[in-house]
């Protein structure tokens, strides 16, 4: 129960998030349409949380690595339980858009 609550908020084992993004990795901000207009990773797909659901079709192939990221990591680790319900193998919560892209560069 435990080592799931961690992984569930982005506190399991060490992740290369600079190295999932040079094999081709999706950076996910589920922040508000208005929040990725203040700032957010280049490159990045926005898909608000509460809306992502009914967007999956944006997100094709289910093996292929999805970093979830928001403004303070409780929604991304929320955005990835939803993925990794859905069928999504390869769910990384990366918590706050400005700490991961710090660890992307």
């Amino acid at each position: 129960m435990i080592n799931t609550i961690k992984q569930i908020f982005g506190f399991g084992p060490k992740v290369d998030f600079a190295g999932l993004v040079k094999q081709g990795a999706i950076i996910l901000d589920v922040r508000s349409k208005g929040e990725f207009q203040s700032g957010h990773i280049k490159g990045s797909t926005n898909i608000a949380v509460d809306a992502l659901s009914s967007n999956l079709g944006r997100l094709k192939d289910k093996s292929k690595p999805i970093i979830t990221c928001c403004a303070s990591g409780m929604r991304s680790a929320s955005a990835k339980r939803i993925l990794k319900s859905k069928g999504y193998s390869e769910v990384h919560n990366g918590g706050a858009w400005h700490s991961l892209q710090n660890k992307i560069q």
